[in-house]
């Protein structure tokens, strides 16, 4: 899809047509995200941040001036806008160190989307999952509240989307169509980094398996009928929890990511063995010159770079680059994968072309690849554009596999 809006920036462009999408699942309106942009400065993470800020602002006012009315339906609209505005402001935000703003816009973002799920009938559920002494914030959606065991969907996103945007990326339509969703972000993701400390771990299983037990204990989950899927970097990290926790009855990866070692190699010479060995080297200060040119150069890249260390809690790009290489599924792992798996693929992926493919072909469960492409709008990473298209294929694969184990 050819940029509507910053053409010299993908970056820009992509994280806009992310906020479009959002559209679908009242997430964003089409003029608020085009007139937030035109005042952009392209490339400008200032000016990105300032304008997503306003907006986010004069929305979410008008959503609390709606509720004082008593105007519930247009709070809960405005609330849920207004919550992926404050996202979209704080994105870029996660620097070396990290700007002081991010907490604020994040901060709002969580309490819009809160005010939001408050209005909604069945309420949407603010929850903590037990986890290692602390616990995992994230969300309960019931389709009712009749408190029946219903089939279940776990969901989490991967390097940088929140809780809160899965609601518009997949939870409200599962919940749709009968479902009991339970959202969360784990360590690494935003609320346990913002608030907990909390990084990243690649033994995601760790993480999955304390959420499958909470799971377990709410009486509208049907505990034979969980399945979890895990969104752009979560589609290594879901395949990974699904190769050791086997009560999953089946796994979405949207998209399919099989070793990020890929990423963080591919512009080194020599073989894997020896691109490692100087990730890991006490000393290697030509690549450390290295990386830090290809940041000044590519802003994508540095803002990836940026937000890696922030997320991996490492204080360099080469040991971000380093900390890929424990976030793989080869050597074994994707083959211990045994409940029916869905890899969804984009075929115009700028992060992980290529990546889906390896996955599907190491399966040996029960496996289905799901191309979606730029003449259906859905071409780029996890399908912005084309959310209401994607999502009802990736749940018509869902309901039919659950229906099975009926």
């Amino acid at each position: 899809m050819q940029p509507l809006l910053f053409p010299g920036n993908s970056q820009f462009w992509y994280e806009t047509l992310r906020s479009m999408s959002h559209i679908a699942y009242g997430g964003a309106d089409f003029g608020e995200v085009v007139s937030t942009c035109e005042r952009i400065e392209e490339g400008n993470y200032d000016s990105w941040h300032e304008e997503w800020l306003a907006t986010a602002d004069r929305v979410a006012a008008e959503a609390r001036r709606a509720q004082q009315a008593g105007h519930t339906v247009s709070a809960r609209d405005g609330f849920l806008r207004a919550s992926n505005y404050y996202r979209s402001a704080e994105f870029f935000q996660h620097g070396r160190p990290c700007d002081p703003r991010h907490d604020h816009a994040y901060d709002r973002s969580v309490a819009c989307f809160r005010a939001a799920a408050a209005l909604f009938t069945p309420r949407i559920e603010p929850v903590g999952i037990p986890y290692e002494g602390t616990t995992l914030p994230g969300y309960l959606y019931r389709a009712d509240d009749t408190g029946t065991p219903r089939p279940t969907l776990i969901m989490h996103s991967g390097f940088d989307g929140t809780a809160e945007e899965l609601h518009f990326s997949g939870a409200l339509a599962a919940v749709e169509r009968g479902y009991t969703v339970l959202t969360f972000d784990g360590p690494g993701q935003p609320g346990p980094r913002h608030h907990q400390g909390l990084v990243f771990r690649p033994d995601w299983e760790k993480v999955i398996t304390p959420v499958v037990d909470f799971a377990e204990t709410l009486p509208e989950v049907d505990r034979s009928r969980i399945a979890l899927l895990g969104s752009s970097m979560g589609g290594l990290l879901a395949p990974r929890a699904a190769a050791f926790e086997h009560r999953l009855a089946a796994l979405i990866a949207v998209d399919g990511v099989y070793d990020l070692g890929l990423i963080s190699t591919r512009h080194l010479p020599g073989s894997r063995e020896d691109a490692e060995r100087l990730l890991r080297a006490d000393h290697a200060p030509e690549l450390d010159a290295r990386l830090e040119q290809i940041m000044e150069q590519d802003a994508t890249a540095r803002w990836a770079i940026n937000h890696g260390m922030y997320v991996m809690g490492v204080d360099s790009p080469r040991a971000f680059n380093a900390s890929y290489l424990d976030y793989t599924l080869a050597g074994g792992i994707a083959e211990r994968i045994k409940c029916p798996t869905l890899v969804c693929d984009a075929a115009e992926d700028e992060f992980f072309r290529g990546q889906p493919e390896q996955l599907y072909s190491r399966l040996t469960c029960p496996r289905t690849l799901m191309t979606f492409t730029a003449e259906e709008g859905a071409g780029a990473h996890c399908h912005p554009g084309a959310m209401r298209l994607s999502l009802a294929r990736v749940y018509d694969w869902l309901d039919a596999t659950l229906e099975a184990r009926a």
